[in-house]
C-alpha cells in the first residue's frame, strides 16, 4: 500500500537494487545502439563501404498491365502480381508531393535522408520495451519498401540508414519522391500513387485535387486495419481519416505549401466506396465475359514475338507494365452480353430461361468480326475467362474441344465451292428423298418434301435449305473442295466423326477428308468454332479478301526510365484475295434471300444462313442451332445449344427450338444495334456465272417458272418471284442424323486447363 500523503511507497532494498541494475543495463544497451548508428565509426563505416547497395534504377519493381477496349481508354482487364502503375514526377502535381511530405516527413526537402532523432527514439523504445518503430523519413521508407528490408533488427536499421544516405547522395529530392510514390502502399491493393488515385477517386494522379491528394497522403501512415487501430481508409475509419487529412493540410500551411485562406474553405472530398471482399486488385476482369479476350491476347502476344509461350506471356503481363489495346468495341460488346448472357435481366437468354423448364441448359455464344480488317468487334463465349469458352477452342481431358456442328449454316461454303467449280445458281438438282439413291444413303430434307421435286435450282435449294441437293453437289465436286473453301475463308479447325480436332491451317484438304471428314460436310455435320465461322463470313462479306480474325491492335510498355509508353508490337494484317469476286457476288446475292423474316432495320442489305443439328442419332431433338450472316461492314455468327450436357434445346412453348427462333433473334438484334449510325452499303450485283446444266436434276415442268434470277418475268416483277424460306431444317440421315456422327459432348470441366488460342 502507499505511505503517508506526499510520500512514495516504501520499496524493499533488494527490489530497488534490482530495478537500478536493470535500468543501468538498458541505458548501456540503448547508448551502444545509438553509438553504433550515429558515430560513423568502424561498424557503420564498414557497412557503408562494403555493402553492395541496389539503387532505384536497378530495382525491377513489378508493374501491372492493362487490357483495353478499342477506344484505348476503357479497361477490359488488369493483370499483375501487385497493382502498380509507374508515373514520373512531372506527372504528379506539386501539391500531391507536398501533401505526402506533410504527412510523412515535413523536413524532407531539408535533411540528408536520415532522421537521426527518429533512429535514437526507435532504438530507445525498442530496448526499453516501448513500441517497435522503424524509419521515419521518406527516403528511409523508400529504402525499406523497395528493397524489402524485413523486421526491426538493428542490422536492418543500419542498412536502411546506409541506403537512405546513398540515395540522398545519388538522387535529387524530386527523384526520391518519385521512387517513393511508385513504391509505397496506399491500401486497397494499390502500390503506387497512380494506382491509389484510381482506387480512391477513379482518376489519374495527374488530375488529383489538393483535397484528394491529402486523402492519399493521410492513408500512408496506416492503410489497413490492425489489432489496435482501424487505419485511415475513409471507408473503414472515416472520422480518423478526416482528422489525419486535416493534419496533413495544416502541415502544408505551416510549411508554406498551402494558402491559409484556401485551406479554410476546403471540405473532405468524396471517396469511392470500397468492399475488400468484392473489390478486384489483381487479375481483374478474368472472371467476366471479356476474360476470354485476355486468353486470345496471350496467344497473339506469342505470335507478335513479345514472349515465347502463352505461360510466359501471362507472366509478362503480370509484371511487365504493358498496355494492350484490343479490337473489342465497347458498345458492341455490351450489346452482345446484353443479348446472350443468361444472368443479365431481360436478355433474350434470360427470358428463355424463365419460360422453359430446361431453360437453365440453354447457352449462347457469338462473335462479330470487321470484314475489312479482321478485328474482332465483340465476343461472348461464356461468363468467365477461366471456364469453358463456347465460342472458341478449349483443352479438356487432354483433347482439343469446342466445335459445334454448324448444320446448314455450313452450306455457305458448299455454295462457294459449287460456284468455283462451274456450277451456277440456276443449275437444277434432284431434291427428292424417295429416290433409290436417297433412300440408300438415308438422305432427307428434315422431313420435308421439296416443292420443286427433281428440278430444284441451287439457289432455291439454298433458300429452302434442302439437304439432298447439297449432298449431290458435294459428291460431284468432292468433299475436299468444300473443306478447302472453309479453310481459305477462315475455318482453322474442324472436328471429325470421332471428335478429333483436325488443324486445317496445317493440313491439306484432301488429307482432312482422309482423316474422317465425309461428304456430309456439305450440309454441316462436322464441328467448327463460332469465332472461325464468323471469320469465314467476314471473308465472304469482304468479297473474298481474307483477314485473319484477331484481338490485339497495339501493344505498349511503360519505359521505367522516362515513364513514357513505347510501342512494342501491333496487329499483323495481311489481306489475301482467296476467292474470285464473281463467285462472291453470286453467293452474296443468293444469301440475301435467306431467312427474310430476320431482315435488318431500314432494309439494310444482309446475307445470312441458319443451321441446325440434332443432339444424337434418332433423338428427334435439336442440339446445335446457328445463325450466321453479314453486311459489308460486320460479320456475325451466333450459336445456341446446351450449356452443361448434351440435351435438346426447347423454345418458350416447350417444343424443339429452331434456328429461326432464338439464334436468329439474337443475330438480328445485335446487328441492328451494331449498325446504328453506320452507312447503308449494298453488295455488288450478281454475275450469274457457271453452267446451268451442271446439276443432276430434271428439266423444269412446263408450268411457268417462278424461279428468281434469269427468268425475265422475275426481273420485271421480282416480288412475285421472291422465294420464301421453308421451315427450319433438322439435318438428315433417316432419323435426321446418322449414328456416331456427333462431336463429343462438351461439359465444363472443373478446373479448366489453359485454353488454346481460337485465332484461325
Amino acid at each position: 500500500r502507499g505511505g503517508p500523503a506526499g510520500r512514495r511507497p516504501r520499496v524493499a532494498p533488494a527490489a530497488a537494487a534490482k530495478r537500478r541494475r536493470r535500468r543501468r543495463i538498458n541505458w548501456i544497451i540503448a547508448s551502444f545502439a545509438v553509438l553504433i548508428m550515429l558515430a560513423g565509426g568502424g561498424v557503420v563505416g564498414f557497412t557503408y563501404y562494403s555493402t553492395t547497395v541496389q539503387l532505384p534504377n536497378e530495382i525491377d519493381l513489378d508493374l501491372s498491365s492493362t487490357i483495353m477496349y478499342a477506344d484505348g481508354k476503357t479497361q477490359i482487364a488488369r493483370l499483375g502480381t501487385v497493382n502498380r502503375t509507374l508515373v514520373k514526377i512531372d506527372q504528379i502535381p506539386d501539391h500531391v508531393e507536398y501533401a505526402v511530405a506533410s504527412a510523412e516527413d515535413r523536413n524532407f526537402y531539408e535533411h540528408d535522408g536520415i532522421d537521426y532523432l527518429g533512429i535514437m527514439r526507435a532504438a530507445w523504445n525498442n530496448v526499453t520495451g516501448g513500441d517497435q518503430q522503424g524509419a521515419s523519413t521518406i527516403t528511409q521508407q523508400y529504402a525499406r519498401n523497395a528493397l524489402k528490408l524485413e523486421g526491426v533488427t538493428y542490422g536492418r536499421k543500419v542498412r536502411e540508414a546506409v541506403l537512405a544516405s546513398k540515395l540522398n547522395d545519388r538522387f535529387s529530392k524530386p527523384e526520391i519522391m518519385e521512387h517513393y510514390l511508385n513504391t509505397i502502399y496506399f491500401g486497397r491493393g494499390a502500390y503506387s500513387v497512380e494506382s491509389a488515385a484510381q482506387a480512391y477517386f477513379r482518376k489519374s494522379a495527374s488530375r488529383l485535387t489538393v483535397e484528394e491528394g491529402a486523402v492519399l497522403a493521410a492513408v500512408i501512415k496506416q492503410p489497413v486495419p490492425s489489432a489496435t487501430h482501424k487505419g485511415y481508409d475513409p471507408a473503414l475509419n472515416r472520422q480518423a481519416a478526416i482528422d489525419r487529412w486535416a493534419y496533413v493540410l495544416d502541415g502544408m500551411v505551416t510549411k508554406g505549401w498551402l494558402d491559409p485562406a484556401k485551406r479554410a474553405t476546403m471540405k473532405y472530398p468524396k471517396v469511392q466506396p470500397w468492399n475488400e471482399k468484392s473489390a478486384c486488385v489483381t487479375e481483374c476482369g478474368m472472371n467476366t465475359p471479356v476474360g476470354n479476350v485476355v486468353n486470345y491476347v496471350k496467344a497473339e502476344l506469342v505470335e507478335l514475338g513479345i514472349c515465347p509461350t502463352e505461360t510466359a506471356c501471362m507472366e509478362a503481363l503480370r509484371t511487365g507494365g504493358y498496355r494492350v489495346t484490343t479490337s473489342i468495341d465497347r458498345k458492341m460488346q455490351a450489346t452482345a452480353e446484353k443479348l446472350t448472357r443468361r444472368a443479365v435481366k431481360n436478355s433474350l437468354l434470360n427470358k428463355q430461361n424463365k419460360q422453359t423448364k430446361k431453360g437453365k441448359e440453354v447457352m449462347a455464344a457469338m462473335a462479330a468480326v470487321d470484314p475489312a480488317t479482321g478485328r474482332v468487334l465483340a465476343y461472348y463465349g461464356g461468363d468467365t475467362g477461366t471456364g469453358l469458352d463456347f465460342a472458341g477452342r478449349n483443352w479438356y481431358g487432354g483433347k482439343l474441344v469446342g466445335g459445334h456442328s454448324p448444320g446448314s449454316s455450313f452450306k455457305v461454303y458448299t455454295l462457294a465451292a459449287a460456284l468455283e467449280n462451274g456450277i451456277s445458281l440456276q443449275s437444277r438438282w434432284d431434291a427428292r428423298t424417295d429416290t433409290p439413291q436417297a433412300r440408300e444413303l438415308k438422305l432427307s430434307n428434315a422431313g420435308r418434301n421439296a416443292d420443286c421435286g427433281a428440278w430444284c435450282t441451287l439457289e432455291h435449294s439454298l433458300i429452302q435449305s434442302y439437304n439432298v441437293p447439297f449432298w449431290y453437289i458435294t459428291d460431284k465436286i468432292g468433299a475436299d473442295k468444300v473443306v478447302d473453301v472453309a479453310k481459305r475463308a477462315g475455318v482453322g479447325m474442324i472436328w471429325n466423326d470421332d471428335g478429333k480436332a483436325i488443324d486445317l491451317t496445317n493440313t491439306d484438304a484432301k488429307e482432312a477428308v482422309k482423316a474422317g471428314i465425309g461428304q456430309r460436310v456439305g450440309f454441316g455435320q462436322y464441328g467448327v468454332t463460332v469465332l472461325e465461322h464468323a471469320n469465314g463470313m467476314a471473308t465472304f462479306a469482304n468479297r473474298g479478301v481474307y483477314n485473319k480474325a484477331h484481338f490485339v491492335v497495339k501493344v505498349e510498355q511503360k519505359n521505367r526510365t522516362t515513364g513514357k509508353w513505347e510501342r512494342k508490337g501491333e496487329e499483323i494484317r495481311k489481306p489475301e484475295e482467296r476467292f474470285r469476286k464473281p463467285v462472291m457476288d453470286d453467293m452474296n446475292h443468293a444469301l440475301q434471300k435467306v431467312s427474310t423474316s430476320h431482315s435488318l432495320a431500314s432494309g439494310r442489305a444482309a446475307a445470312r444462313k441458319t443451321g441446325t443439328w440434332e443432339t444424337k442419332p434418332g433423338a428427334g431433338e435439336n442440339g446445335d442451332l446457328w445463325m450466321v450472316g453479314y453486311t459489308p461492314q460486320i460479320a456475325t455468327a451466333v450459336w445456341v445449344g446446351a450449356a452443361n450436357r448434351r440435351v435438346g434445346v426447347k423454345n418458350i412453348w416447350g417444343g424443339d427450338m429452331q434456328s429461326h427462333e432464338l439464334p436468329s433473334d439474337i443475330w438480328q438484334a445485335f446487328m441492328n444495334e451494331a449498325h446504328e449510325g453506320k452507312e447503308q452499303k449494298e453488295f455488288s450485283p450478281p454475275r450469274y456465272i457457271g453452267d446451268d446444266d451442271a446439276g443432276n436434276g430434271a428439266s423444269p415442268s412446263p408450268k411457268p417458272s417462278r424461279e428468281p434470277g434469269r427468268d425475265p418475268r422475275c426481273r420485271l416483277f421480282p416480288r412475285l418471284c421472291q422465294d420464301q424460306p421453308g421451315g427450319d431444317e433438322r439435318e438428315p440421315n433417316g432419323n435426321r442424323n446418322r449414328g456416331g456422327d456427333q462431336p463429343p459432348v462438351i461439359t465444363p470441366p472443373s478446373p479448366v486447363s489453359p485454353r488454346m488460342s481460337g485465332s484461325p
